[in-house]
């Protein structure tokens, strides 16, 4: 088959479309011919260094994609060859075919477009995972989701908006606020322009904190915190090394989540394949109901991966970049 390798660590450059070795599927696992897989910032970090695959990963980039079951593996009875679908991975979306376990496979509603469902997996596994089965967001409590305009805060204003919270977005445009606010968010802060930390004073502060940023905003997230508030940090795009008011912590009886989805397990408790079947149930039916969308900034063929990853730090982009495997 053809994959994305890396020839090195580094640019966009690094990232040849190229012969690779094809996947074995073992047990529990099924043959998926990739159709389309989604662009996330883990993809970017991968390719710097700085985000190694888990042991028993691919170690092709891609941690969602979609297509049709070519094979199935032993053991395998609850899908079939030719069902179309959409999968979370460790790795290998960047491909022409990928290695997926059954328990990571969602179905593609009737209807939907299988370029468009690669852009659902990895941000309906990470949002519903900590939004819901860490943090506990429930109706009426108010989630403050930084970044609202990428992947991963567009699928998080949908699903909060379903789960009766308030919400509460940052991004760095009145454009961006605005597509949030169609979507369902309520408090619109323009982090080049006001602060967040103010702005949630105002409201009581926030029970969650969905938060992409990392060390640069530690310390403010705490501020921002309402008494007994969540703080749940999934990335580090303003770094990994910072410092936090332990006092202020302990006056707002608040607790700091750090997870990601790529390291857990395959099975067992806290496991991808728990996430996933909580997402199944719990999500997709309204995702089968266009109730939950995947949101897509651009559609670019494999060999402009280079481009797509571009496109995540490029001050238009809103939501998912999805790269064309297969027409």
């Amino acid at each position: 088959m053809y994959a994305i390798e890396l020839n090195g660590f580094g640019g966009p450059e690094v990232m040849e479309w190229t012969v690779a070795v094809d996947p074995e599927v073992g047990p529990g696992e099924v043959l998926v011919e990739v159709v389309a897989a989604g662009v996330n910032r883990a993809d970017v970090m991968q390719r710097k260094g700085f985000y190694p695959p888990p042991a028993d990963a691919s170690s092709i980039l891609g941690l969602e994609c979609s297509g049709t079951i070519v094979a199935l593996g032993a053991g395998v009875t609850d899908w079939q060859v030719g069902d179309r679908v959409c999968a979370l991975l460790a790795g290998g979306g960047y491909a022409q075919y990928a290695a997926v376990p059954a328990t990571q496979l969602l179905p593609v509603p009737a209807g939907m477009d299988l370029v468009a469902a690669a852009g659902l997996p990895e941000v309906a596994a990470t949002v519903w995972s900590n939004l819901v089965l860490t943090a506990g967001l429930r109706a009426g409590q108010l989630v403050l989701i930084h970044g609202g305009g990428g992947g991963i805060g567009t699928q998080a204003i949908q699903v909060a908006r379903g789960l009766g919270a308030r919400v509460a977005v940052t991004a760095g445009s009145d454009e961006k606020l605005a597509k949030c606010a169609e979507l369902g968010a309520q408090i619109l802060i323009n982090y080049r322009t006001e602060d967040f930390v103010t702005v949630l004073a105002d409201q009581g502060g926030a029970d969650v904190i969905l938060d992409n940023m990392g060390a640069v905003y530690l310390e403010r997230n705490v501020e921002a915190l309402a008494p007994h508030g969540q703080l749940v940090i999934i990335g580090m795009q303003g770094g990994n090394t910072g410092s936090l008011n332990i006092g202020a912590l302990l006056r707002k009886w608040g607790t700091v989540h750090a997870t990601n989805v790529r390291s857990r397990p395959r099975q067992g408790p806290g496991s991808k394949a728990e996430i996933i079947a909580a997402v199944r149930s719990q999500v997709w039916p309204q995702v089968a109901a266009g109730e939950i969308v995947p949101v897509i900034s651009a559609e670019l063929p494999i060999t402009e991966a280079a481009r797509g990853q571009e496109l995540l730090d490029e001050a238009g982009a809103f939501g998912k970049v999805i790269l064309k495997v297969r027409d």
